[in-house]
């Protein structure tokens, strides 16, 4: 991962602080009234009550809160960011009728971004790429997974993957890349479907690997998209690389995509409006994430909701992201993704601010590093003018962020 370089940040003590830590230690939101947080070269070393605050603090750089709320800073950990155009059209069509299948067969849907993207260079698809990511840090984000998938060709995917680590370089923010070149196959594949998965899919694969441009590997697993049978065969590419994996899964039909990429030990499977009890019990066995995207629900004007109640009841983490792309979820607001994460799918505040914090770090295989408030993880947190946390998910259209932190450093 690539991240924007800065000054070694100094040694700081935030006070008067009311802290969510989200510490699985904690419960609930691991709420501390009267907290503190110290930070020394961008890590934390305290997170907690100030009155239990030890000594060795007292030459830090001392920061007055002020009685504001703190929260780990929050992670998108699903976003086809990095595209070029956008889809206007097809969202007019949506309001007249046309269903996300339909557009698809037709010849929109992910291949109509194709063209627009492979149209632009790197710098270009860069610049085209930052008001989006801008708007997320905006809202206190620090870590966004960039995927490929609107190249499909090898250079189109390297393109986009080079783009997401340019942002990365060009804005304090961590920058997670994932190869999705098994996301649609183009027209001129369209009856050499295991030549695309060959020629493309998986030797594209290979160079990401090689150039150090892929974190993960993702697929899109679906009847206008793969087969399990094709998908495994990304996996097995995948796992032989030392590549971890996860899936569009359950979109639009359950074709047990969640309980292949269980299989693998997914990081997680996305979408899952179709998630059966067999694909939860897998999911939850492997410690795969569920990430639901309210925001592709909406776009899309689905009726069937992810089974939130089965994912509880399996005891499988449930994350939530923006899906930020240009046709399905043309959203870069995780804050109202959280507000409709609850609205829609009926997940509570905990879970919402779980889903956009802790859990969003743990579907990309980070929990070690970020998503909560806790000694040992990078200094990356969230300032907000709120009087309870569940404003976060409450409000909409409002922001209330009053500072970001990245690594120690305000940003």
């Amino acid at each position: 991962m690539v991240t924007s370089g800065s000054a070694a940040p100094s040694q700081t003590l935030w006070r008067n602080l009311r802290l969510a830590t989200l510490a699985p230690d904690r419960p609930g939101l691991g709420i501390v009234e009267r907290g503190a947080i110290a930070v020394s070269h961008g890590r934390i070393l305290f997170a907690g009550a100030e009155a239990e605050l030890p000594s060795g603090f007292e030459a830090f750089e001392p920061i007055d809160g002020e009685g504001r709320w703190a929260t780990p800073a929050l992670v998108d950990c699903h976003t086809h960011l990095v595209y070029g155009g956008n889809r206007a059209k097809e969202f007019e069509m949506r309001l007249e009728g046309a269903s996300y299948e339909e557009i698809a067969r037709a010849g929109g849907g992910i291949v109509s971004s194709v063209a627009a993207t492979n149209a632009l260079s790197v710098e270009e698809l860069v610049e085209a790429s930052l008001p989006r990511l801008d708007a997320l840090l905006g809202e206190g984000v620090s870590t966004v997974e960039i995927k490929s998938g609107y190249g499909l060709s090898v250079e189109g995917e390297l393109n986009m993957l080079r783009a997401a680590r340019e942002l990365g370089r060009r804005r304090p923010v961590r920058v997670v890349s994932s190869w999705l070149a098994a996301h649609a196959v183009p027209k001129d594949y369209k009856d050499r479907r295991d030549l695309f998965l060959a020629d493309v899919v998986l030797k594209g694969m290979d160079r990401a690997r090689a150039e150090a441009l892929a974190d993960a590997v993702d697929g899109f697993c679906e009847t206008i998209a793969f087969s399990p049978a094709e998908i495994a065969r990304v996996f097995d590419h995948a796992k032989a690389l030392g590549l971890p994996v996860k899936l569009h899964a359950e979109q639009l039909s359950n074709l047990g995509g969640a309980k292949l990429a269980a299989s693998y030990g997914a990081l997680s499977a996305d979408h899952l409006e179709y998630l059966d009890a067999e694909g939860a019990a897998a999911m939850a066995e492997a410690g795969t994430v569920a990430v639901l995207l309210p925001g592709a629900f909406y776009a899309i004007r689905e009726t069937r909701k992810p089974p939130v109640q089965l994912l509880r009841d399996a005891r499988v983490p449930i994350a939530v992201a923006t899906d930020c792309n240009p046709g399905t979820s043309p959203l870069t607001s995780l804050l109202l993704a959280m507000n409709m994460a609850s609205t829609l799918f009926e997940l509570t505040v905990v879970e919402s601010l779980a889903g956009a914090t802790r859990e969003g770090a743990r579907a990309l295989g980070l929990l070690h590093e970020t998503g909560t408030l806790e000694a040992g993880k990078s200094a990356d947190f969230a300032i907000w003018n709120i009087e309870s946390p569940a404003e976060l998910v409450y409000r909409m259209g409002f922001n209330p962020l009053h500072a970001r932190v990245f690594r120690g450093e305000v940003v």
